[in-house]
């Protein structure tokens, strides 16, 4: 879908392979205008260290002004363990300078947490990221990194973090087992209904 100055690109999170990185990749760079501001939803694959994704990488910060990562939290998706991120970045003209001065990221994945039922993701979790956006000033959650920082990284690897994990650090804060159970069998009731929707879907056609 795209709105008047802005396009978005929706991709499914779940796939990992080098192949579809770099489809993903072409279809950003050919199917949108100079100009063009996107916003891209992404595996956390990408931003991996790897040779798969290392070159993805860097054509994405060369080649496009990448200017904001917002990292989000686990246990959103059809799979507890599938984490993503949604890019913000601008399509410029062709060029041999690095298009991305500096990437700006904002951390809503360490400490917190959220599942596809009883604490779903809401509009006002968003409000302190939409402020950060705006603002531009380095916040607990929300960091600067230029380019020449990001190019020191091994493989360029863009999975960053710096925040302190509490469930890593005190593992007596860690839920009861039988809340862990649950909020399992919650995860795997909401991936049954949207496969019963697809299903359905299917049998329509």
């Amino acid at each position: 879908m795209r709105e008047p100055h802005y396009r978005r690109d929706r991709v499914r999170p779940g796939l990992r392979t080098g192949g579809f990185l770099l489809a993903a990749y072409d279809h950003m760079k050919t199917q949108t205008r100079d100009r063009d501001r996107l916003r891209a939803l992404r595996h956390d694959a990408l931003f991996e260290a790897g040779r798969a994704g290392e070159g993805i990488r860097k054509r994405l910060l060369e080649g496009f002004n990448f200017h904001t990562l917002l990292r989000l939290p686990t246990g959103i998706w059809y799979s507890p363990g599938v984490k993503a991120n949604v890019l913000f970045f601008d399509k410029r003209p062709a060029s041999r300078e690095v298009q991305t001065r500096e990437l700006w990221v904002y951390d809503y994945r360490t400490n917190i947490h959220k599942t596809l039922k009883t604490k779903r993701l809401a509009s006002a979790d968003f409000d302190d990221f939409v402020r950060c956006f705006h603002e531009r000033t380095e916040t607990e959650r929300f960091r600067r990194f230029s380019y020449e920082e990001l190019a020191r990284r091994d493989k360029l690897n863009l999975d960053i973090f710096w925040l302190k994990d509490d469930s890593l650090e005190d593992m007596d804060s860690l839920p009861e087992p039988a809340v862990l159970a649950a909020a399992i069998i919650e995860n795997l009731e909401a991936a049954l209904e949207q496969f019963r929707g697809v299903s359905q879907e299917l049998v329509g056609e």
